[in-house]
């Protein structure tokens, strides 16, 4: 049965807390798994999450400042301990390549499964693949960073009243669908289209064209919400969002399910995060980040 979920292994800005680790989310889809901004203790997370090494099949980084990729010598090495047996991908700012050697080479150990280097740098399509297109856009924070989104192909929902009006079933619904006409009835007559669902990850950034980008047509949205909307000149000064500016770029892209999340060691409190999302107008499903808790995706449409 197919899974696709958000489990999110950290939540923390900058320092962890007593109850929140340094970043660390990784989205099932299906059979594949996507890693994002691995943050220090990540492997210790993905253990008391039951997350494998061989679930990851890719790992994104939106930047590299330390707790979204400290983590990164640590899953590598342990991908390579459990001889993960298929290819795993990372995709990274091209003008942190220096960075990504360093932590992927930190220490001696043995290499046994082939790590492929994809950085990015430029906005656009990044791996098209049957399951999804992996799509990068650029941020506004004080290093080069990106954030990524998922698109899953559209497809056909066949509607069972019209195929039976046309008298059309078993094997012929597949000829039909694989050809796109049989005996004069086109597929558009007896089908509907079936809208992909779409996946969009946010970090460290100030508003900008990239996040409204990234967001548009959401079905989740995890997206970073650092300060509260009374601090938004530090968000602007060190290049992070507010609860309330996350949320209205939810609001206005249309997002199903907003997951707020990178939150300051100087806030205790997480219902103000919620409280101030609902303030700026966002109405659909909301969650609060928390350390090891797993979020679905909606349904499909």
């Amino acid at each position: 049965m197919s899974v696709r979920e958000l489990v999110i292994l950290g939540t923390a800005s900058q320092v962890p807390t007593r109850h929140r680790n340094h970043n660390g989310y990784l989205l099932r889809w299906d059979g594949q798994g996507l890693l994002f901004d691995p943050g220090e203790g990540t492997q210790r997370q993905m253990l008391r999450a039951g997350v494998a090494a061989h679930d990851l099949n890719r790992i994104c980084i939106t930047h590299f400042h330390g707790d979204h990729s400290l983590g990164l010598a640590g899953v590598i090495q342990r991908i390579n301990l459990d001889q993960v047996p298929h290819p795993v991908t990372a995709h990274y700012p091209a003008s942190g390549e220096r960075f990504f050697d360093r932590l992927r080479y930190a220490t001696a150990y043995r290499e046994t499964v082939r790590l492929v280097q994809r950085p990015v740098a430029v906005d656009g399509e990044l791996e098209r693949s049957p399951a999804y297109v992996l799509e990068a856009r650029k941020l506004s924070h004080p290093v080069e960073s990106y954030g990524y989104r998922l698109v899953e192909p559209d497809t056909r929902r066949m509607l069972p009243d019209r195929l039976a009006e046309h008298g059309i079933a078993g094997p012929d619904i597949g000829r039909l669908k694989q050809l796109g006409e049989l005996n004069g009835v086109t597929l558009d007559e007896v089908s509907e289209r079936r809208r992909g669902q779409r996946f969009a990850f946010v970090m460290d950034t100030r508003l900008c064209p990239g996040v409204h980008a990234l967001a548009e047509g959401a079905d989740m949205l995890v997206i970073e919400s650092t300060f509260l909307d009374e601090d938004v000149q530090l968000a602007v000064d060190h290049g992070h969002l507010t609860a309330g500016q996350a949320a209205e770029v939810a609001a206005r892209a249309g997002v199903r399910h907003l997951v707020l999340t990178h939150f300051s060691q100087r806030y205790d409190d997480p219902t103000e995060f919620e409280r101030q999302a609902r303030a700026a107008g966002y109405t659909g499903e909301l969650t609060i980040a928390r350390d090891l808790s797993r979020v679905p995706l909606p349904k499909r449409r």
